[in-house]
């Protein structure tokens, strides 16, 4: 992959932000190789995601957040950099269901998903050898009667590696909401049901009593309100009234892994933005 940077902005909509950024980049030798744009027509907001060529920018990182500072405030813009080659550090979390983990796990190792995988945290020890075997330090982190004590060994170790992301690879426990505050945005869950439906336990089962026809998969931001934090993947398969809850769940895994995959990959390409409770997807 050429090195990039990647440009996020969002900011109140008003004429020339394209130009003016565009003219910034020039004025420094930039090439802009891929441009995304969104204007949110009824919260007058406009989006934008831009990749730069870096081989021939005069402005390194640093540089760049210096000098682009004065055209930010003008333009009133909430905004970020980041550079391509530096890669996003990920701590996956899991309890007794492996498929998310493992699609996830195949799928950097094959070069994929472009993060470095800082560890596995589990409250079961039962994937401890199939971690390992990806070089992947691996910790067991069991649920006690106060769960304090667990989430506290979590944060902990989130801290000690440094992450920025944190994905809930089926991990079945509900986060406190200081945990969800302290990692605000970072947290990435796949949830077993194509939300708003069937939030909770057991999504599928409570599908098959609606006798729906379709059942899905959906990937989102964690935030204190169970299953309702901003929406990045979504995805659903067909189902009929000869499948059985056992024939839906195995259905299912396989949305869950194409959706949390991809979403996962969203978010370390920078291509999400989230405006109130809802996501932009410049894609």
């Amino acid at each position: 992959m050429n090195k990039h940077f990647r440009l996020v902005i969002s900011c109140p909509d008003q004429v020339g932000i394209v130009s003016k950024i565009s003219h910034f980049i020039a004025n420094h030798n930039g090439s802009i190789t891929e441009a995304n744009h969104h204007t949110d027509i009824q919260d007058n907001w406009f989006f934008m995601r831009h990749e730069v060529a870096s081989e021939s920018f005069t402005l390194s990182l640093e540089a760049f957040k210096k000098e682009f500072q004065p055209l930010a405030k003008e333009l009133n813009l909430e905004w970020s950099i980041t550079d391509s080659q530096s890669k996003n550090s990920v701590i996956l979390m899991c309890s007794k269901e492996s498929h998310c983990l493992v699609d996830i796990l195949n799928q950097w190792h094959s070069g994929d998903l472009d993060c470095d995988i800082a560890c596995v945290i589990s409250n079961h020890a039962d994937f401890q050898d199939l971690v390992k075997w990806y070089g992947i330090p691996f910790h067991h982190v069991p649920v006690t009667a106060d769960k304090e004590i667990h989430f506290k060994s979590v944060s902990n170790l989130i801290n000690d590696y440094e992450a920025q992301t944190i994905v809930l690879a089926r991990y079945m426990q509900i986060l406190p909401s200081d945990m969800c505050d302290k990692f605000h945005h970072q947290i990435i869950n796949i949830h077993h049901s194509f939300l708003p439906s069937f939030v909770g336990a057991k999504p599928y089962h409570q599908a098959y009593n609606r006798g729906v026809k379709l059942i899905g998969a959906t990937c989102h931001y964690v935030t204190q309100d169970l299953d309702e934090g901003p929406i990045i993947e979504q995805d659903v398969a067909r189902v009929s009234h000869r499948m059985t809850p056992q024939d839906m769940v195995r259905l299912g895994k396989d949305v869950e892994k194409r959706v949390l995959a991809n979403g996962l990959r969203m978010h370390l390409e920078g291509r999400v933005i989230v405006h109130d409770n809802k996501t932009i997807i410049l894609d």
